[in-house]
């Protein structure tokens, strides 16, 4: 389909120097990086988790910052009274 739109010049030039930086044409860099951005809404390009075990339930209701700062008061405990 042909089409006409209008392109900031700052994305053009991301555009035309990754054109440049794979030798692709213009039309076809656009394309890639209009699929790549919407595919991402779709499910597609998802993130894996690198560990498969899942998120210990006893530490979601917990605020992470009072858990560290709990964690550091434990090991300041720990080293004053050695």
């Amino acid at each position: 389909m042909r089409t006409t739109v209008t392109i900031d010049s700052d994305t053009e030039a991301l555009l035309r120097g990754e054109a440049a930086r794979t030798g692709q044409s213009f039309k076809a860099v656009l394309n890639q990086a209009v699929k790549r951005a919407l595919g991402r809404r779709s499910g597609e390009d998802r993130v894996e988790p690198l560990f498969s075990a899942p998120f210990p339930a006893e530490l979601l209701p917990q605020s992470f910052n009072r858990l560290a700062a709990e964690w550091e008061d434990e090991d300041t405990v720990k080293e004053l009274s050695s």
